[in-house]
């Protein structure tokens, strides 16, 4: 009971992050229930990460949290196994059903043209947008199942962009470990900077 009690908080308090940057005690909270958790705490931050598949959960600021917690090393391995995992459950959900699903309601040629699209640049935005914000990197992993992008192919770019992500962020979080809000809130705000940076290149090579 207690530990579902702890998930729907951090849940909350995820989906709180959202919209709006942490307040002291709020950060403060998030990272004191998973210490209260340590033997548990990797295995709560790694379902957040997972759940950000269907919910709007920043993973960086989660992937911060095991840096405060566990330091840059643990913490950077457990936030790269969370991301790559979390990459390949979503692929693997929409690879079966829902790309059949597709084949029968938005017809073959929309789905050839998906197809081509990931074929030439696919890898590249699965590298590129696993650090951004408001579930993109989500969607681009979605998206690349839904036009069958080939496994190995989404993997090695899966990896390529996640281990970086995972550990520059456990960095941060293990920097500012006596100063979670810190951590938390450039976690946070650090994501949605680089939303144009990446996009912007991104745009203009698929014209």
């Amino acid at each position: 009971m207690r530990a579902a009690l702890v998930v729907t908080g951090l849940v909350s308090l995820a989906l709180v992050s959202c919209a709006r940057l942490p307040i002291p005690q709020e950060a403060n909270d998030a990272v004191l229930m998973l210490r209260q958790y340590g033997s548990w705490a990797w295995a709560l931050g790694i379902a957040l990460i997972w759940a950000d598949l269907v919910l709007p959960i920043p993973q960086t600021a989660v992937i911060a949290a095991f840096g405060i917690i566990y330091g840059a090393w643990l913490g950077g391995l457990l936030g790269s196994f969370g991301l790559i995992a979390g990459g390949l459950l979503g692929y693997g959900l929409m690879v079966t059903s829902a790309r059949r699903s597709m084949q029968h309601f938005g017809g073959l040629q929309s789905l050839h043209k998906m197809e081509r699209l990931f074929e030439r640049r696919g890898a590249w935005a699965i590298v590129l947008t696993r650090s951004l914000p408001f579930s993109v990197p989500e969607a681009m992993v979605l998206l690349a199942g839904l036009a069958g992008m080939p496994l190995w192919k989404f993997t090695a770019a899966l990896s390529i962009g996640s281990i970086p992500t995972a550990f520059i962020f456990a960095a941060i979080g293990a920097g500012w470990a006596d100063q979670p809000i810190v951590a938390l809130g450039v976690s946070y705000v650090l994501p949605i900077l680089l939303l144009p940076i990446i996009l912007y290149p991104m745009q203009r090579r698929a014209r």
